[in-house]
């Protein structure tokens, strides 16, 4: 199973970008997908996620800006960002949890899957 992110690059402040995640491989299905982001330096921290069923939940300095979406029959994920600061400079990252061909198991305990960080960069 793998995660792909990609959309990242070179973007001016009040511009836009969007993101993808697309997960491949053999699987059952996916739960819950989020979307991270890291400042070289500083902690890893939680953009939003969205559930199977839509929930989303936004960091409250992306709120109004940022919008998480994903298409299950395409098991992607995506991240509209508008309005973008210098601020939301990072590298951006997707995980989700991802069920096994025959799990019976609790999702919660599924395995967490990251995809390889896409770097998006705002200038001033």
């Amino acid at each position: 199973v793998q995660l792909q992110a990609s959309g990242g690059g070179l973007v001016q402040a009040g511009g836009s970008l969007r993101l993808s995640c697309e997960a491949s491989g053999d699987f059952f299905s996916i739960d819950v997908m989020a979307w991270y982001r890291q400042v070289p330096g500083q902690e890893r921290e939680l953009v939003g996620d969205i559930s199977k069923g839509g929930i989303i939940n936004y960091r409250d300095v992306v709120k109004g800006r940022f919008t998480i979406s994903r298409n299950n029959a395409q098991n992607t994920m995506y991240l509209q960002m508008n309005n973008l600061k210098p601020e939301d400079t990072a590298v951006y990252y997707c995980n989700a949890r991802i069920l096994p061909p025959g799990w019976h198991g609790t999702t919660r305990f599924a395995p967490l899957y990251w995809g390889r960080g896409t770097l998006v960069t705002v200038s001033s």
